[in-house]
């Protein structure tokens, strides 16, 4: 097989390393870095079209440490992000980069303009929650891989959500698109109610799910049995090593970061599964999950785009998953449908008629039944039918 389907995942690591250079170079270069960033994403998915591809990988193992390189590369990240904000040049790091390139990278730090450090929030988050949470994803899956699980846990951590891997695993497979799973998101409620709800709910729900683990092997539920606990202590333990390395100021932003990268994490659960509906005890089937073949989206993400697949069959690792060109479609390209799902009228104005067509094409009766009660409780029935065929 063309050794071109192993690289196309390190599209990953190198918005990775492409993050590092934005910011090290700092200034205003934040603010156009984190611009042309957008524009690759949002417009090579609307160019370059689907990846519909579906090759056999003879060396699998070549794939999973592609997932394990994404650890240290999100060390290194939040290394130079604390770098940034550090009022000393930590590990001479500024130092290195000016006599190999002759760049001041500490000059130019401290010439940083406050709506820049702005906009490297907003970009760092966007890196964790690929580099850290789409492939802490991925590896959490793998329950019979202690090294995988691990880092995947570690992934997580990074944005506050270690504890992703208890609720979505034994939680959200098993209730997706059902009025009991937190992650899926009724018609009729935007995203920011969302990352709210869900939020607070998956951390509750991972912590009955932990307490009824540890209640079977009569472990007690205070002690470092409890994977939950441990999840928060992970994250503590970033937040006091960053504080270490950087300044009170850093800390903060480094905070913020880190809360936008969780609360991408719920955008995406918005818009993966946004106003479907499935009855309770019924099998997960692949149009319980909006899915996109987007090209750079799913090289970029690990083929997460390829969601209806994933729930249908959830042990599938990412390299093994079908396009499945015949279940929902969302409205394009991943970071293109979380740019519209941020603007809540343009985000039911396009999502209406594709809950029409769900509703018609893909939905069973029992589910039928269940749409048009959720319709009619939103006040969304009158726009629904606007749209009959």
């Amino acid at each position: 097989m063309a050794i071109w389907h192993y690289l196309k995942f390190m599209t990953i690591h190198l918005m990775g390393l492409y993050a590092v250079v934005v910011i090290t170079l700092g200034q205003e270069y934040i603010v156009y870095g984190y611009l042309l960033w957008t524009i690759f994403y949002i417009g090579g998915d609307g160019i370059l079209g689907d990846d519909t591809s579906t090759p056999e990988y003879k060396y699998p193992k070549l794939l999973t440490w592609q997932l394990w390189l994404a650890l240290p590369l999100l060390c290194l990240i939040t290394f130079v992000f604390c770098w940034h904000f550090a009022p000393t040049d930590i590990a001479n790091y500024g130092y290195i980069v000016e006599q190999l390139t002759g760049y001041n990278a500490n000059a130019a730090k401290s010439a940083t303009p406050w709506y820049a450090n702005l906009v490297l929030c907003v970009f760092v988050g966007f890196v964790i929650g690929v580099i850290g949470t789409v492939t802490g994803h991925e590896l959490i899956h793998r329950l019979n891989d202690k090294i995988s699980l691990t880092i995947g846990r570690w992934l997580l951590a990074f944005s506050f959500d270690a504890n992703f891997s208890i609720e979505h695993v034994f939680g959200h497979h098993r209730h997706v698109s059902t009025d009991i799973d937190p992650a899926s998101a009724p018609r009729g409620r935007n995203v920011y109610q969302h990352i709210w709800r869900s939020t607070i709910d998956g951390n509750i729900s991972a912590w009955r799910i932990e307490q009824h683990r540890l209640a079977k092997r009569k472990q007690a539920l205070f002690s470092v049995h409890n994977q939950a606990l441990r999840g928060y202590a992970m994250s503590v333990l970033l937040v006091v090593i960053v504080s270490m390395l950087t300044s009170w100021q850093g800390l903060a932003f480094f905070v913020i970061t880190a809360l936008w990268a969780k609360a991408t994490l719920e955008i995406v659960n918005y818009m993966e599964h946004y106003g479907l509906v499935r009855e309770r005890g019924t099998r997960v089937q692949a149009y319980h999950s909006w899915n996109t073949n987007k090209l750079v989206s799913s090289w970029s993400l690990f083929n997460l785009t390829r969601h209806s697949h994933h729930h249908a069959k959830a042990q599938v690792k990412y390299q093994d998953l079908k396009p499945y060109q015949d279940a929902p479609m969302m409205i394009s390209g991943y970071l293109f449908t979380v740019t519209i799902a941020m603007i809540p009228p343009l985000w039911h104005k396009l999502m209406i008629p594709k809950l029409k067509a769900w509703d018609c094409e893909f939905a069973s009766e029992a589910e039928k039944a269940l749409a048009d009660k959720a319709n009619q409780q939103t006040g969304m029935a009158g726009y629904m039918a606007m749209h009959a065929s």
